[in-house]
């Protein structure tokens, strides 16, 4: 049987029976037709059922010459182990060729983080008497008091605001939905931006309920918040990595460092896992070695 026919059945399993994301589904059928495309080049037609061991060392070999990061290749195999497991859930396999096979090891990076008068420098840089500048301080609010990830954010509706009740409603991975508390700075200038700037908009079929609009009424692209939050970094002269998930990775780390229990934390993130939420507490440890050596008498 081809490949087709069993990647087909894997997207299928991914998008029913693990209910993931259109953009993750994508990102795991690109892993399986990369290793297509190497059987191809340099072992001929082989089916997923001829695939052993040393094929899938030489496809490893093969992506690490084109020049991909430990992430990136870390990543592709992952994507490769789930497709082979997939098969053997099928019945298609009795072995499972990926079970010897190694990622290259990853060091646990650390992402830049804001500090609250950084946060405050950027949020403040928003020129409120341009367009879109009331929709952009309410946006950046949001990203730091929910630390939603930046698509949570242009897909928050307007329905999911439950304001009286200081949370929002917030769609995450694979569909799942989870409240997460707003701050009062935060519901002020979403207040402010929804009554004040986005009833003057015409929102296009379908997106009447989208909170953030751009200027033809359809919600932003992911792009263009990244592209406005580098704007204004670039205004106040931060020299950090800023992105949409910095200001997430300074949530989560002011609420850590504020001694927030770590299971809180990872609610609020929509973490599946509390190791992902782990390498805050690495951050919170470098925060408190810095602060021994500058306070302690014998440092």
């Amino acid at each position: 049987m081809s490949w087709k026919v069993y990647i087909k059945g894997y997207k299928s399993f991914l998008t029913l029976e693990k209910s993931l994301s259109a953009n993750s589904i994508e990102g795991y059928m690109r892993d399986v037709e990369k290793l297509i495309q190497f059987l191809e080049q340099e072992q001929g037609a082989i089916g997923p059922k001829e695939v052993d061991l040393k094929h899938l060392q030489a496809f490893l070999v093969w992506v690490n010459e084109l020049g991909m990061s430990a992430t990136s290749q870390a990543r592709i195999i992952s994507g490769i182990k789930g497709f082979y497991k997939y098969l053997m859930l099928e019945d298609v396999l009795n072995h499972d060729p990926t079970a010897l096979l190694e990622a290259p090891k990853l060091g646990r990076k650390l992402p830049d983080v804001l500090n609250v008068e950084e946060i405050n420098k950027i949020i403040d840089a928003v020129d409120l008497s341009k367009p879109g500048g009331a929709r952009n301080k309410a946006m950046l609010e949001t990203l730091y008091s929910c630390g939603l990830r930046v698509s949570e954010l242009v897909n928050l509706k307007i329905s999911s605001l439950y304001f009286n009740d200081g949370f929002v409603k917030v769609i995450g991975k694979g569909d799942k939905e989870r409240l997460v508390p707003i701050g009062h700075t935060a519901i002020k200038y979403i207040t402010i931006y929804k009554n004040e700037v986005r009833v003057h908009e015409t929102p296009k079929k379908d997106q009447e309920d989208v909170l953030f609009l751009n200027g033809r009424g359809t919600a932003l692209s992911r792009v263009m918040v990244f592209t406005i939050i580098k704007q204004l970094a670039a205004k106040t002269g931060l020299k950090k990595h800023i992105s949409p998930h910095t200001f997430r990775h300074s949530f989560a780390t002011h609420l850590i460092e504020g001694g927030a229990d770590l299971r809180a934390v990872q609610e609020m993130l929509g973490h599946e896992s509390i190791t992902t939420t782990e390498i805050y507490t690495h951050l919170d440890r470098e925060y408190l070695r810095q602060a021994i050596i500058q306070f302690h008498p014998r440092s």
